[in-house]
């Protein structure tokens, strides 16, 4: 296990677990926070031994809470640290939301402002009974930019967008599987099983399939006029003209699980 300050980094086989580890202050975010976070997502980008990857936070309380208050003065306080904050975390959200591989975030208990934020860029949310949910920028003064509000919307319609932002309130998991915020609400005793077993479920099937989905699913998310609709194409012929395909239909035939190896 690697430790980068707050930030821990494990991979386990071809699942690779980053983990925000400040429970002390319910996982609230530091900008050194941040920037350890974006370096952990690129080696996990970057090695292909990790096929999928998943998102959670320390102490069983809270996944994110969001920004560290207790830090504003120093590093939110003027408008260069305000810029440079908001760059670290816009590095981790978009870089995050255009990952090359399955995201996951794994939530129990508090999802709050930039922990909301963060779970949104991931590819599926599964959270516990207990969990809770909320954007509170209306109660701070904080504003939040395009990307981000289309993050939202994208995911959960501008109607329930519109209610989280302008209401800054807090909700429970029932609510946020019901406005399709979260894929699965599990017991807080199965939520970390569950979620190690859908991950390596998803890291096991053919890694070129789950590629060609991913990317072209950002490419849905893209206006019209923008998506590459060619390179899209290009995706679903790899897939067909790669040894894995023959490996999916000879294991089928065979009555036996495939192992795939992404060629």
């Amino acid at each position: 296990m690697d430790r980068s300050d707050k930030m821990l980094a494990r991979k386990d086989g071809r699942v690779g677990t980053m983990t925000f580890n400040n429970p002390e202050r319910h996982n609230a975010v530091s900008l050194e926070m941040w920037q350890a976070a974006a370096k952990i997502l690129d080696d996990f980008a970057a090695d292909e031994e990790v096929r999928v990857v998943v998102l959670t936070g320390a102490g069983g309380k809270s996944f994110v809470s969001g920004a560290d208050i207790s830090k504003f003065e120093d590093e939110r306080a003027g408008r260069e640290a305000v810029e440079r904050y908001n760059a670290a975390t816009e590095k981790v959200y978009s870089g995050l939301a255009a990952f090359p591989k399955p995201a996951i975030a794994m939530i129990q208990g508090y999802c709050i402002g930039g922990g909301l934020n963060l779970a949104i860029c991931c590819d599926l949310r599964f959270c516990s009974e207990a969990s809770r949910f909320g954007l509170p920028a209306a109660k701070l003064g904080l504003g939040y930019g395009y990307a981000g509000l289309k993050r939202f919307t994208d995911t959960i319609g501008p109607s329930h967008t519109r209610d989280i932002f302008f209401s800054a309130r807090q909700f429970g998991a029932a609510e946020a599987l019901a406005m399709g915020l979260v894929n699965h609400v599990l017991p807080d005793g199965e939520l970390s099983s569950f979620v190690q077993d859908y991950a390596e479920g998803v890291a096991a099937n053919a890694p070129l399939t789950v590629d060609a989905i991913k990317q072209i699913s950002l490419e849905v998310l893209k206006p019209e006029s923008e998506r590459d609709l060619e390179r899209a194409a290009d995706l679903v012929a790899r897939c067909f003209a790669s040894r894995d395909y023959v490996e999916g239909r000879q294991a089928f035939l065979e009555k036996r699980k495939p192992v795939f190896t992404g060629k």
